[in-house]
């Protein structure tokens, strides 16, 4: 039976523009699972568990509102809310797992298909470092569903960075994921493009084997991202880049508890 769920090494990088250039870029790993597979991953992969510890393992508190809940149930009540109906089709997340039990994922990406496989919409599930998650949802246009081509805008609602305003837009480019994974976000405001970030990756088997090698060509990867935040956001400081006001949260964002 094949096999929709994948691992994909690669990496992700920032580039920000004003008002102090910076760069950065980091290699990572993560993991797209069709969430119709998460049980049968669990019984079928030694190194990989759903709710439950092991080497990596993926927990649907760390996810959604955080309460455990079905996730395909809370992505179809947002979908719906945006006016999108999938008819049954694959719900599939790429994300960072659990490694040893610790995990903080800045996004989460939920590709969301039709029953043909077209890509009907996404939801970009974004996570701060602030205990604070809020979810982007944006319908594929028709004229790029077919080709799996993702073009979307939304308005920033969530507080991310000490270093950036609320008054933003997003703009989403890329296509679903298939040999490859590419997807760029550009963060633009009043003057213009501000940031970008890409993710991009190759796609592997889920297996054992391939697990265990991405543990351990990026050891204490989860842990190290949470690192890697913080220490980007002491080089901007270093570099006079002024500090924002955090805002009070949105009516749509929910408060995680942390791993």
């Amino acid at each position: 039976m094949s096999q929709a769920s994948a691992l994909y090494r690669g990496a992700v990088a920032h580039r920000r523009f004003r008002p102090k250039a910076h760069r950065l870029r980091y290699r990572v790993f993560w993991l797209l699972l069709d969430l119709a597979e998460l049980d049968d991953l669990d019984r079928r992969l030694k190194l990989f568990s759903r709710n439950r510890f092991n080497l990596l393992s993926f927990h649907d508190g760390d996810h959604g509102d955080g309460s455990g809940a079905p996730l395909r149930a809370q992505i179809e009540a947002r979908l719906a809310a945006a006016g999108v109906d999938l008819q049954g089709g694959a719900v599939r997340v790429l994300t960072m797992p659990r490694l040893l039990g610790f995990v903080f994922n800045p996004i989460s990406l939920y590709y969301c298909h039709r029953p043909d496989g077209a890509l009907a919409a996404m939801v970009y599930e974004v996570t701060s470092t602030f205990g604070l998650r809020h979810a982007y949802v944006a319908p594929v246009r028709a004229e790029d569903q077919a080709a799996g081509i993702i073009r979307q805008q939304a308005a920033k609602a969530l507080y991310v960075s000490p270093f950036m305003d609320m008054d933003m837009r997003y703009a989403f480019r890329g296509r679903a994921p298939d040999d490859g994974l590419a997807l760029t976000i550009e963060g633009r405001d009043a003057e213009g493009a501000l940031i970008t970030a890409t993710l991009a990756g190759e796609r592997r088997e889920l297996s054992d084997p391939q697990l265990l090698a991405a543990a351990v060509h990026f050891p204490l990867l989860t842990l190290k991202v949470v690192a890697a935040i913080h220490w980007e956001a002491l080089k901007l400081w270093a570099k006079g880049v002024p500090l924002t006001r955090q805002p009070a949260a949105g009516p749509l964002t929910t408060k995680v508890r942390k791993s």
